[in-house]
């Protein structure tokens, strides 16, 4: 395996009694939940339905919807009945944000290692692989909203980061020590399931491609069951998602958009980026033009939320040359010339697209918090902080709500 280099940022804090009259202020750490790495490789169990209190990404697959708990695990929702979905079973996965499916293997983070479960039977998910120390300990998605982490208790030999207690503490921003480490832990073929525009895993025919804060990991999947990790490589900066069209990987960080080439599956060759100021950045691409949003925020870096339109033609050269203006924008996706945009509070916005260059607001859902779609073929799936919407298409120019499933 290739080692890379982890750039890893420490906040020093200084007694309140300074000599220099600094002031003392309060700043949100980032304090590390974690288990041994014995009782986390023998915490993964598929348990009985609950509530989904900490909602995270949805995947979709056949007549399944899975919404993952956000560094607990997936739950598995019957979707067979698009008017009445019900949640069957919890695969407790700790330290888990992202999935991807082909013909009945699941594929899962748990934190360092990836993780293969058998989707064959729904009412018996076991799991059949485990590959240890694919993914750095490091390069693991850190609360937003936190200005600095404590790794002071927490020991990268012996330990796994599952997920994140957030401390209000007393001190003075002084300085940032810098340390490395050495550490290394389209059409698709098949039937793959299908995720949403915040996906960081993406399958593409015998390969599965995952990304973290910068590193991307290529697997071999020929074999469902016995995946074998072939490659990694530095992908980016600071990488939320991950989107493949065409033949590339296009990957939104909170700097710009990355794009790679994926001719040659095993070796992702990097060809280009996108940038633009620091804001949460997913992406979806169609032909030759991108999609991206960029929130506003404290977590985000920026003041502006806005909907950007780059024509990827040239994958050498991506060009920006439409923008609008929205409110706090998070996940999109697009069904022929329909663009859906979740838009936070605002609701779900959906575009027509006919001309990327000038995009038209047909109609607003301005009764739902949106944050992420998946536009599947007969209809479109949403899911916000405590509900999963499904609408029906029932024209060219609109959709209708079908069912609302309150998740907590």
């Amino acid at each position: 395996m290739k080692k890379l280099v982890r750039i890893l940022i420490v906040i020093s804090f200084w007694s309140c009694n300074t000599d220099d009259n600094r002031q003392s202020e309060t700043y949100t750490i980032a304090v590390p939940e974690t288990l041994s790495k014995t009782e986390f490789r023998s915490s993964v169990v598929v348990e009985n339905p609950k509530p989904i209190l900490n909602v995270g990404k949805i995947y979709a697959y056949n007549d399944y919807i899975f919404i993952n708990e956000k560094f607990k695990g997936v739950h598995v929702v019957d979707n067979s009945n698009p008017l009445a979905p019900h949640v069957v079973s919890f695969i407790k996965i700790p330290g888990n944000e992202d999935i991807s499916i082909k013909d009945n293997f699941l594929y899962a983070d748990n934190a360092i290692d990836l993780v293969v479960f058998d989707l064959s039977n729904i009412t018996s998910i076991h799991e059949v692989e485990r590959l240890e120390d694919v993914f750095d300990v490091y390069d693991y998605r850190v609360p937003n909203d936190a200005v600095g982490i404590d790794y002071s208790n927490f020991n990268a030999e012996t330990d796994v980061i599952v997920g994140w207690t957030l401390e209000q503490r007393e001190g003075v921003y002084d300085e940032i020590g810098i340390f490395t480490s050495n550490d290394a832990s389209a059409l698709e073929s098949g039937s793959v399931g299908v995720g949403g525009s915040l996906a960081r895993f993406q399958i593409v025919n015998d390969y599965l491609y995952t990304v973290g804060v910068e590193v991307m990991n290529v697997f071999n999947i020929s074999n469902l069951a016995q995946p074998n990790l072939v490659h990694t490589q530095y992908a980016g900066w600071n990488i939320e998602t991950m989107f493949h069209a065409d033949g590339y990987l296009y990957l939104g960080g909170t700097n710009g958009m990355f794009i790679h080439s994926i001719e040659n599956p095993a070796l992702p060759q990097y060809i280009s980026n996108f940038n633009h100021w620091e804001g949460c950045d997913p992406v979806v691409v169609d032909d030759d033009y991108a999609y991206l949003t960029l929130r506003a925020g404290n977590e985000c870096g920026q003041e502006l939320s806005v909907l950007e339109v780059i024509d990827v033609s040239d994958k050498f050269n991506p060009t920006l040359v439409a923008e609008h203006f929205l409110d706090n924008p998070y996940g999109l996706g697009f069904k022929n010339d329909r663009l859906f945009v979740c838009d936070g509070a605002a609701g779900l916005k959906i575009y027509d697209k006919t001309n990327p260059l000038d995009l038209q607001l047909l109609s607003t859902f301005s009764n739902v918090n949106a944050t992420d779609v998946i536009p599947l073929e007969d209809r479109l799936l949403m899911i916000s902080a405590n509900a999963l919407y499904q609408y029906e298409y029932t024209s060219e120019n609109s959709i209708e709500l079908i069912s609302t499933f309150i998740l907590n």
